[in-house]
């Protein structure tokens, strides 16, 4: 393991499963023990870069990370390219700052840069740039000595395209070259280490129906399905087996409604499910009895998880051990629906030029126990925007407490409207 040889700086252990964590493909993750408590035993789904599945604008960071079906803008790309066709403005570009994990360690940023650029009415295209820093680590041996010093960090540039279909259907893909440098070439026991790199693409539909009724008032309804990251898997060591990238489907759907002409509120409501192999029950010498007809080693619930990445991605919606019942049977179904992560949130906005908003996050307990409430704000200075938000997790010393998000956003549409009214 990893963890043999390496120390970090300051919070040693905490950093340590923060790399370990975010480079999974040092370790096999699956269950080698029989299930602790009928029901409730941890099964989470862990990948390679998780990175690419942190919301990274605040707009949609301050809606519970409800942010498939959100109006487009320049951060469309990370939810789904296929928003980008509705876009309004002609072109724009979006920079934000997430300082992440910061009450654990204070030195793990996330950056993210996106834009757009209309080329006809019915085509867009946009670019987007990611990047972690894991802040600063000293390696040791396995005796302690010192042995470097590195900075870890991971990064992935995305190119997108979106076309409408018709005036109230579009399609969108992206491409993603990505990079994630965790160890500097130092031997992981004995086996020199290196960055790991691949490639993946996302695909995705968004419909938008602008002309309906609630209540007699007017509302636009929009609906967006994507499948990002589909891309090959990733190693770190020539000896480790490569792991799958975050693979995830995402289904997105908003209702706004316009109170007024001034005043308007939009509901979001976002479903996600990774689309990666989930962990096995292996037999081992603590649950040999239980499955006497398998060796040790072998899955003895559930499905084997190193496959190819169609192949897992196929398994993904029925592959889970299932939940143990006191029968000694077990329920897959119960599984697969716990490992579908719920997002919603409420924004209200005042004359397009501030929002408040709110939403909450859910993951069930047995998959990450990721819950939080969320909170922000928008404000609009003709050709800026600024989003808040602000993340308050249901339990107390939750590593993501107090997160913050800042999102600046320039709308290069409105600036050359702007300069064209003046002359």
């Amino acid at each position: 393991m990893i963890k043999n040889h390496f120390t970090p700086t300051k919070q040693s252990l905490i950093t340590a499963a923060l790399v370990l964590t975010a480079a999974s493909g040092f370790a096999q993750s699956s269950i080698t023990t029989n299930d602790l408590t009928a029901g409730a035993a941890i099964n989470t789904i862990t990948t390679a870069v998780p990175l690419l599945l942190i919301s990274p604008d605040a707009r949609a960071g301050a809606l519970g990370d409800a942010g498939g079906a959100l109006s487009p803008d320049a951060n469309s790309i990370h939810w789904g390219a296929a928003k980008l066709a509705f876009v309004e403005g002609k072109s724009g570009i979006s920079l934000s700052y997430i300082p992440w994990l910061r009450n654990l360690v204070p030195d793990i940023n996330l950056g993210y840069l996106s834009f757009y650029k209309k080329l006809k009415k019915r085509q867009t295209i946009g670019g987007s740039l990611r990047y972690f820093s894991l802040g600063n680590i000293i390696f040791t041996d396995i005796v302690g000595n010192t042995v470097g010093q590195f900075n870890p960090n991971e990064f992935a540039i995305d190119g997108a395209y979106a076309r409408k279909f018709s005036d109230r259907w579009s399609g969108g893909l992206a491409l993603r070259f990505i990079y994630s440098n965790l160890t500097n070439g130092i031997d992981v026991q004995g086996t020199p280490s290196f960055a790991g790199t691949t490639v993946a693409a996302d695909i995705s539909t968004c419909y938008l129906n602008p002309d309906m009724k609630v209540g007699g008032k007017k509302a636009s309804y929009m609906f967006t399905a994507a499948i990002t990251n589909i891309g090959g898997k990733i190693s770190y060591t020539k000896s480790a087996d490569r792991d799958f990238i975050p693979i995830n489907l995402r289904i997105g759907n908003s209702m706004k409604i316009k109170v007024d002409d001034y005043n308007a509120f939009t509901f979001l409501l976002d479903a996600n499910k990774l689309l990666v192999p989930t962990p096995p029950v292996r037999v081992d010498a603590t649950n040999q009895a239980v499955y006497p007809d398998k060796q040790i080693g072998e899955v003895g619930a559930g499905k084997e998880n190193n496959v190819p990445i169609v192949t897992g991605m196929l398994q993904s919606f029925g592959d889970a051990p299932g939940v143990l019942k006191p029968d000694g049977s077990r329920n897959v179904l119960q599984e697969e629906l716990r490992e579908i992560i719920l997002c919603g949130g409420v924004e209200y906005s005042y004359n397009n030029a501030f929002a408040f908003r709110t939403g909450y996050f859910h993951e069930h307990a047995t998959k990450g126990n990721r819950r939080y409430f969320t909170l922000g704000a928008g404000i609009k200075f003709n050709v800026f925007t600024l989003d808040l938000a602000y993340l308050i997790p249901t339990q107390q010393r939750n590593p993501l407490e107090n997160t913050l998000r800042f999102t600046l956003q320039f709308d290069f549409g409105s600036f050359q409207t702007q300069g064209s009214t003046k002359e």
